[in-house]
């Protein structure tokens, strides 16, 4: 009887602490998931330019790059940029581990929507991105991923890069092209 109760208590906290594990793991795993920028500039990285596609490794191609989340990433071929927006977090991860800075195109801040200020700027994993002013940094802060998002060129101002007009466009009298 005696050994019956040890034996039973035992798997009780063997119960208890395998639950106790799964709930950390899953903790530890939602947290990093959604991991809020650091918008300090305590650590200042030296960056250097994009020599290399972060998808295949050959050198890049000037004419071959994809506008995404502010940066304008260059590739080796023209297939791999449907990898690129597939899964943009672990190429811009994998770049700023190797201390690689994609070239930044942004010309708004993403939280306010004004023009942006140079001088304010915060390195998130692997893009700099720039802000109107330093109010809007925690902000971005909290929320990279949406904010990131909303530096995504739609598909119409990816056609009008590319010299196509818009059937609203002002200037298509005047033809600029």
């Amino acid at each position: 009887m005696k050994y019956n109760f040890i034996w039973r208590s035992n798997m009780h906290r063997l119960k208890s602490f395998t639950v106790f594990l799964f709930v950390v793991l899953l903790s530890v795993t939602v947290y990093a998931a959604d991991e809020p920028a650091d918008t300090s500039k305590k650590a200042m990285t030296e960056y250097r330019n994009q020599t290399h596609c972060p998808v295949m490794g050959g050198p890049i191609d000037s004419s071959v790059y994809t506008d995404i989340q502010g940066q304008r990433v260059y590739h080796c071929c023209p297939m791999c940029s449907d990898n690129l927006k597939a899964n943009p977090g672990k190429y811009f991860s994998e770049a700023a581990g190797r201390g690689i800075l994609f070239e930044n195109i942004q010309t708004t801040c993403p939280v306010s929507g004004e023009l942006i200020d140079t001088t304010v700027y915060a390195d998130y994993k692997g893009r700099r991105v720039y802000f109107c002013c330093e109010n809007c940094m925690p902000e971005f802060a909290k929320k990279p991923r949406f904010y990131l998002d909303k530096l995504t060129p739609s598909e119409d101002e990816g056609k009008m890069r590319k010299g196509q007009q818009r059937e609203d466009d002002p200037h298509k009298e005047n033809m600029h092209h």
